[in-house]
């Protein structure tokens, strides 16, 4: 559970109010990169309602848009829920990085705001703006119902202790939704090593001029 007060709607327009969900996560993570405010409540907060969303969407949104939208594929669906794994990986380490006035702290929030606002884009872009234009409006209204009804049950229970998005990062790698932490470490490492490689490329181009 939180202290900070997280908006708790009961209907409307499924697409506007995930996208409200998305502002929100912006603010979030400004309070909690602000030195004047209470950094642990806001990381609660935006853990709680990164979890409650990403759930409540894979749940009662995603199925219904596959079968509702022609430009909405099984790929796209998929892939959201990759992303939401990756989310909950950031997740872990954000909520696992002690104390708040840290570079542990400061450089896990930054990850964790890559890869939400990554998300968030690419979601209004693929799955929101397809949903917006080929989904009834008075599905989107049913689906708004059913996803916020998830969501606010989740936010009132409490859903994103650190035990419990280990869970759902585990359960994200039982699934295949996300690959074996030592697979997902090489990854990292390879990537590391081929950016370096550029840079190096690029650097002596520059020299040549």
């Amino acid at each position: 559970m939180s202290d900070y007060e997280i908006p708790r709607p009961t209907s409307g327009d499924v697409v506007e109010r995930i996208l409200e969900d998305h502002r929100l996560f912006e603010d979030l993570l400004r309070e909690a990169r602000r030195t004047d405010t209470d950094r642990a409540a806001a990381r609660q907060a935006l853990a709680e309602v990164l979890v409650a969303h990403a759930t409540a969407e894979e749940e009662k949104v995603y199925p219904t848009l596959r079968r509702r939208a022609d430009d909405i594929t099984a790929h796209e669906a998929e892939h959201g829920e990759e992303e939401h794994a990756e989310i909950t990986e950031a997740l872990l380490a954000f909520l696992r990085a002690r104390g708040t006035d840290t570079q542990k702290y400061d450089d896990a929030l930054e990850e964790l705001a890559t890869v939400v606002n990554h998300h968030s884009n690419e979601e209004e872009q693929t799955i929101l703006n397809p949903a917006r234009e080929e989904v009834a409006e008075q599905v989107r209204e049913e689906l708004g119902v059913a996803w916020l009804t998830r969501r606010n049950q989740l936010l009132e229970r409490g859903c994103a202790s650190e035990e419990q998005v280990a869970a759902l990062l585990d359960e994200a790698v039982e699934e295949g939704t996300l690959a074996p932490e030592e697979a997902r470490e090489r990854a990292e490492e390879v990537k590391a090593q081929a950016k370096e490689k550029a840079e190096e490329i690029e650097d002596a181009a520059k020299g040549e001029r």
